[in-house]
């Protein structure tokens, strides 16, 4: 009921139609919008490796590790060439506006192609990953483009709750019935997949109660996310169920680039995005990671 009612408000107050695209963008645009992630050194570990590695952490101190072989380059291939996603609409003056995202092809991940781990972390380390490598996170509305446009659309597989959800052990056990589910379906390794994670998210909810993290997403179908988003935990709370995917700042709206933030000051931009990131655009001049990496309780 609440997701219905906010698409006919959205469609009420913007009198737009919106359709979605995985391919709009010629794959040029994309190239050029790459983001900053370096080159791993010879010998990083696989993401077997890293899950016993990790095994007995959690929170900080797992994110930590993470946050050390994501920022030394240490993640799969195909994580570091983005997919194009557009959303389209058409306002009352009938000028069409097209924005077309570059986003990453599936959730960050330490390890190579062939040996990879799933990696949620709290809001803090997102952040800090998405800052070095020229990157934000995505908002709802994108969040909801990328399943709509993805190749591969992979069912939610929730595990039982337990004190053992923020576990290693827990992400590790997830990660195996994605990877089983995938092994499945016929998809290349670079497809755009969506589906089997919820997003950390931008929200406009993060500047009324800094120190949370806004989650979304975990989709059953278009429009159907298990998670409705939620700012409930503090911003150092990850679980198995959770995901980082980065969107690179680099925009293109109506073919010309533009910088993301830039362009959620943009009232046309905000709208198609449903509206949620209207404020950070307007209030923000630089840095993410100031403005919303504050401590809070768990």
């Amino acid at each position: 009921m609440r997701v219905r009612a906010q698409k006919s408000a959205f469609a009420i107050a913007a009198s737009v139609i919106v359709s979605v695209h995985a391919q709009a963008a010629p794959s040029e645009a994309c190239h050029n919008a790459e983001l900053r992630i370096p080159r791993p050194a010879p010998g990083s570990i696989g993401g077997r490796e890293f899950a016993r590695h990790v095994g007995d952490l959690e929170g900080s101190a797992r994110d930590a590790e993470v946050r050390r072989e994501l920022l030394a380059g240490n993640l799969p291939e195909h994580l570091r060439h983005l997919a194009p996603v557009t959303l389209e609409a058409r306002g009352r003056d009938g000028a069409p506006l097209a924005v077309t995202f570059c986003v990453m092809r599936d959730y960050l991940a330490v390890g190579s192609d062939s040996d990879s781990l799933i990696v949620p972390m709290g809001l803090p380390t997102a952040l800090v990953v998405a800052a070095e490598f020229d990157s934000v996170l995505p908002t709802r509305r994108l969040v909801d483009a990328i399943y709509e446009a993805a190749d591969l659309k992979l069912a939610p597989q929730p595990l039982p709750a337990s004190e053992e959800m923020r576990s290693t052990s827990y992400l590790v056990r997830h990660d195996t019935l994605i990877a089983e589910q995938r092994a499945l379906r016929v998809a290349p390794e670079d497809a755009l997949t969506a589906g089997h994670k919820k997003d950390l998210v931008l929200s406009d909810r993060l500047l009324s109660i800094p120190g949370r993290v806004a989650i979304y997403g975990w989709h059953w179908a278009a429009h159907h996310p298990i998670q409705p988003l939620s700012t409930v935990h503090g911003a150092q709370y990850a679980d198995y169920s959770h995901g980082v995917r980065l969107v690179s700042r680099i925009i293109y709206v109506n073919g010309a680039a533009r910088e993301f933030i830039d362009a959620l000051r943009d009232p046309a931009v905000t709208l198609l995005l449903g509206g949620d990131g209207a404020r950070i655009g307007r209030k923000l001049q630089g840095d993410l990671v100031s403005v919303l990496q504050q401590r809070n309780p768990r």
